[in-house]
């Protein structure tokens, strides 16, 4: 047991307090269960009337603490039931609690008198007479005290040394088994991950196949596009048929790979720039990313779901449009990026679905098929838990989707999942 436990950690205190309770009853023992440290996590159980009036005494209550550290410490030393004469004239006895070779703590039990040596308190009786001459309820306290039998004492000590451990002992076996219960749930939760993610990407793999029915011959249309719109003249037409060229060899060339934030923003500047083309007046975008952050390593296509979703479901139900700004920069260690947009904003329990992946339904417009979520769990999955995407957003206000990852990774190239 490598591990330090508290005695409360390992039992049910409250279980343990109703046997302490009917053995003192069964006995005619007081009763007390302590921790390593003296400290009491038990009620007393029948504490004697003796006991309580000359522990009003601040004298005799520094002994009577000092003996019941005495007796915890020696039977943690031999380890087994220690029975002692207290300095109050009473027999005591100590149980240690002990797991493992770890000392956990004692059950004190006492306050009786026995009457046979070396417990004989025929001595004792007279120099308690002599202390207490002018106390006589504490006279008379001490002599009511119960008297028992050595070997009945002996007996109920062994018995509650052979029942407290074997509590403990169960109640560490809980503790492994909680525990061990609780890896199992992690992992299980990791194992549905990694086959979410799994099946993330086999989605992609499949709709990127899909794609690439014929490459070159997508590739060559699109370039004879064109150089048909330079020959009569459209030079936007040409912008816009080399752009998405581009943007599609890009997403067929790179797909399941690592890339550098510069390549990914390039693609990202393309794809907004044929939707200002679509959209016009009605929609502005501004990109600002610090230079020395454009050569570190991110999955392929990270940033282009949050800016596809900021316009399709941030803007373009909003008559005047809007706005969409990216901005990256670095903090300490790490590299934040933000997607900004004005849009029609997010409630709550909706991101909470995004997040958990319940709300594919808020994806379906995705040229990608990739879901903020699948963004998160690959971002984690690659740089660590610390890392991954947050969504603030506010009704009618618009959303600010923050991605955190790390200056430094060894890159993997492909992007292993």
């Amino acid at each position: 047991m490598n591990k330090f436990f508290h005695l409360s950690e390992i039992i049910d205190v409250d279980v343990l307090q109703k046997i302490q309770d009917y053995y003192s009853k069964a006995t005619g023992l007081a009763v007390v269960t302590v921790d390593y440290m003296g400290n009491p996590i038990t009620k007393f159980s029948n504490f004697s009337k003796y006991c309580s009036l000359i522990r009003k005494d601040a004298k005799c209550n520094e002994k009577c603490c000092y003996s019941d550290a005495h007796g915890g410490l020696e039977a943690a030393r031999i380890g087994e039931p220690y029975i002692y004469t207290c300095h109050g004239g009473l027999v005591d006895f100590a149980i240690p609690i002990v797991l493992e070779g770890q000392y956990l703590g004692s059950i004190m039990a006492g306050q009786v008198k026995v009457d046979k040596k070396p417990f004989d308190g025929k001595k004792r009786m007279e120099q308690i007479s002599n202390q207490w001459h002018d106390k006589a309820e504490v006279i008379d306290a001490y002599n009511k005290a119960p008297v028992i039998s050595y070997e009945k004492i002996n007996a109920a000590a062994n018995m509650m040394h052979i029942v407290a451990n074997h509590i403990v002992e169960k109640g560490l076996a809980s503790v492994y088994q909680e525990e061990l219960n609780k890896k199992n749930m992690e992992l299980l939760r990791e194992t549905k991950i990694k086959s979410e993610l799994e099946r993330a990407l086999k989605t992609a793999e499949l709709k990127a196949l899909q794609s690439q029915l014929n490459p070159h011959f997508l590739f060559n249309v699109l370039n004879t596009i064109g150089r048909l719109a330079l020959l009569e003249g459209a030079t936007k037409t040409e912008e816009l048929a080399i752009s998405f060229s581009e943007i599609v060899r890009y997403t067929l060339k790179k797909s399941n790979q690592i890339v550098t934030l510069g390549v990914d923003v390039e693609y990202i500047e393309k794809y907004l720039n044929i939707q200002k083309t679509r959209f016009g007046d009605r929609l502005d975008y501004d990109i600002d990313i610090q230079e020395e952050i454009l050569n570190i390593k991110i999955p392929f296509m990270t940033l282009q779901p949050f800016v596809e979703n900021s316009i399709n479901h941030g803007l373009e139900c909003k008559e005047d449009g809007g706005f969409v700004n990216i901005t990256g920069k670095s903090v300490g260690e790490d590299v934040s990026i933000s997607i900004i947009d004005n849009g029609v904003g997010i409630p709550k329990n909706k991101i909470d679905m995004i997040l958990d992946n319940s709300s594919q339904e808020y994806f379906k417009g995705s040229s990608t098929g990739i879901g903020i979520k699948n963004v998160d769990n690959i971002l984690k999955n690659y740089f660590g838990k610390k890392y991954g995407v947050n969504i603030d957003s506010k009704v009618n206000k618009g959303t600010i989707v923050t991605v955190k990852i790390p200056k430094i990774r060894n890159a993997r190239g492909a992007l292993g999942v």
